[in-house]
């Protein structure tokens, strides 16, 4: 099961895929797939109506695709937590989980095209695993109670300008982090009993060269460690947006090229979908 939000960007209705691959409208459970969908039951209440057959097909085709979770409140992203992206931007592998956060309104659809700031020379590609909230969650107990409160996961492209983020940071990454259009989320958000998170498979592509090929099974700190951790730290709320790092092939590592106007990034999780992305240099006015 898939759920997806599809039409122009501000104006997405909800729909799910059925595991036959039927597109059908859930117009009639809830106006969006957002936080309160999402605390309410949501994916339960998606899963019942398709067991008696109450949702009808839909025609999505043409259909822009949207971030499958509207307005997250949060955007949670974990650093260097794969060993081998560590060794390729400088770093020993971190003792505890790395924190920092990008402006939600980063958050796009999957397709939608990736703006290079006017003056950014090193806009750069990060495929990540991305967990969204599905509960409340504060001062969990154990990783493993973590389990309770995610709702699915989805695709995060985690772009960032590493000149921003290192060069004039004052300290933090957000200058190279919180860009508009930094962050395609999607296409769907598959829930969480449906996936085995530190068991699939990574990959991006830039015009169609491979960068990135890894696992989650390499994450330094597992997907349960990582909310168990955050949620000492942070309340979490329904429809927050943990990106959970990156695997090496950026373009930090020296290897390849940054990107540039009119190049095109496909990223991919296995079992969760594919984006693809055109890079487009904004002009000033």
């Amino acid at each position: 099961m898939e759920l997806l939000r599809l039409g122009a960007a501000g104006h997405e209705h909800p729909f799910v895929r059925d595991d036959e691959g039927v597109l059908r409208d859930l117009g009639p459970l809830t106006a969006d797939i957002d936080g309160a969908f999402l605390a309410a039951d949501g994916i339960a209440r998606v899963r019942e109506a398709l067991a008696r057959g109450t949702l009808r097909s839909a025609d999505g085709e043409g259909l822009r695709v949207g971030p499958p979770v509207a307005r997250p409140a949060a955007v949670i992203c974990i650093g260097q937590n794969y060993a081998a992206h560590a060794a390729e931007s400088g770093a020993e592998p971190p003792a505890h989980p790395v924190v920092f956060f990008k402006h939600p309104n980063t958050v796009v659809g999957p397709d939608d095209v990736v703006l290079l700031p006017p003056g950014a020379r090193k806009v750069d590609w990060e495929v990540e695993l991305a967990v969204v909230i599905g509960r409340t969650a504060r001062y969990l107990a154990s990783p493993e109670a973590a389990r309770d409160v995610i709702a699915g996961y989805t695709i995060s492209n985690d772009v960032s300008e590493r000149a921003y983020q290192l060069d004039v940071s004052g300290g933090q990454w957000s200058k190279g982090k919180c860009s508009e259009t930094f962050n395609p989320l999607g296409p769907a958000l598959v829930p969480a009993d449906e996936v085995d998170p530190q068991a699939l498979r990574l990959r991006s592509f830039v015009n169609d060269e491979p960068r990135q090929d890894s696992s989650t099974a390499d994450m330094i700190f597992s997907v349960l460690e990582i909310v168990h951790e955050l949620s000492q730290y942070m309340v979490l709320e329904p429809g927050d947006i943990i990106n959970t790092g990156t695997p090496q092939g950026v373009a930090l590592s020296g290897r390849f090229p940054y990107l540039d106007d009119g190049d095109e990034m496909r990223i991919e999780i296995e079992g969760l979908g594919v984006q693809r992305q055109r890079a487009e240099r904004v002009v000033p006015a």
